[in-house]
């Protein structure tokens, strides 16, 4: 199998790009965030807005972005402004965020594969999960050791409106892109990534401990490790 009339590959972050402990990183960035607040608003009451605030995005249908949904839930929080609160966030992903690397490790193939999908001249997105802003998202890229690319569109929550696997979060980067579905390949670890088919992409699938593809998921166009995309490619 070729890639051929593929004209833009979407990558996947966590699990496909750099392996992550998703069962440490989730508790502890949720433990760090609400703690850089925890002397305006009680951590456990944090927590369980920003659980709320995800459960609302997972929903979202495409009428606000992601971060408008998140704002709705939390401002006013506890009474303060989103003014006053996001000096605090601001700082938190400055200077705590990098904690969160502990949970990560390199893929030693992965800034090869972007490098040539790049030579190859293909149109390449970050597309991973549209919850957390750029700021994060760019310093997880680094630590994957491919931050330094000049992606094409990487999906944050303050330009998606909507979240995978929903059927907008896909048609949004195509419609970005001006490309069909068709000529686009969804590279990617969970579920999630691979529902990308039933919307018409053309799928890659890069096994890690984090999947677990459902039976009504269509079969992946392609399916191996970082090294065998770098030989399709």
């Amino acid at each position: 199998m070729t890639l051929k009339d593929i004209k833009a590959i979407l990558f996947d972050l966590d699990g496909t790009l750099i392996d992550v402990d998703l069962k440490g990183f989730i508790p502890d960035y949720m433990k760090l965030l609400s703690n850089s607040v925890k002397h305006l608003i009680r951590p456990s009451k944090f927590i369980s807005l920003l659980m709320n605030a995800s459960n609302q995005i997972d929903q979202n249908d495409g009428k606000l972005t992601n971060e408008q949904i998140f704002e709705n839930i939390f401002f006013p929080l506890n009474g303060h402004s989103r003014d006053e609160i996001n000096p605090y966030f601001d700082e938190f992903y400055e200077k705590d965020f990098i904690k969160l690397q502990i949970h990560t490790k390199i893929k030693p193939e992965a800034r090869s594969v972007v490098s040539k999908a790049f030579e190859k001249a293909y149109d390449v997105v970050i597309a991973t999960t549209p919850v957390i802003p750029l700021t994060a998202i760019q310093q997880r890229l680094n630590w994957a050791n491919v931050g330094d690319f000049d992606y094409k569109l990487i999906t944050t929550i303050e330009n998606m409106r909507a979240n995978k696997p929903h059927e907008v979060y896909y048609t949004q980067i195509f419609d970005f892109l001006s490309l069909k579905p068709e000529e686009c390949l969804m590279v990617g670890d969970e579920n999630k990534d691979m529902i990308a088919a039933k919307f018409g992409c053309q799928t890659y699938f890069v096994p890690s401990t984090n999947s677990n593809l459902e039976p009504s998921t269509p079969t992946p166009s392609f399916q191996g490790d970082l090294r065998g995309l770098l030989n399709l490619l």
